[in-house]
């Protein structure tokens, strides 16, 4: 995947299972990776949030992220993106994720729980202190 990239396709089935992992604990974020096949989204991984302070911080299981991109070499995936949810703050990357992200070749897609009623996803690629916002298209 290139830093130029301006906008990505998820299967509908990809996101609703995204927002439902980010529903079933909606006072404490989630996480998880996103494998794919020719740049093209695949499955999604739940990843345990094992973060002391899982309401405002998120970090991926070592144990769990091993055996999933274990999997994913298995079944001839990469790594497209790692998600994470914002239980009471928009779907924005807050510094904290700016510093911890460690995978410049992923996205970066965060759920806000932040919006009455309406769940909110945004995809980004993060650069240092900086990141762009790629547009999501469900398919």
């Amino acid at each position: 995947m290139t830093d130029t990239i301006t906008e990505i396709s998820i299967p509908r089935k990809i996101v609703q299972n995204l927002l439902h992992h980010a529903q079933q604990t909606p006072d404490e974020e989630v996480c998880g990776l996103i494998s794919s096949k020719n740049n093209t989204p695949v499955r999604s991984y739940p990843i345990k949030n094992t973060s002391a302070t899982p309401a405002i911080f998120f970090n991926l299981d070592a144990q769990q992220q091993i055996h999933a991109i274990a999997d994913m070499r298995n079944n001839n995936e990469q790594l497209f993106a790692i998600y994470h949810s914002h239980p009471s703050a928009p779907a924005i990357p807050s510094i904290t994720d700016l510093e911890q992200a460690s995978y410049p070749e992923a996205l970066y897609l965060i759920i806000s729980l932040n919006v009455k009623g309406v769940m909110e996803i945004c995809a980004y690629k993060l650069h240092g202190t900086h990141y762009s916002e790629v547009a999501l298209r469900l398919n």
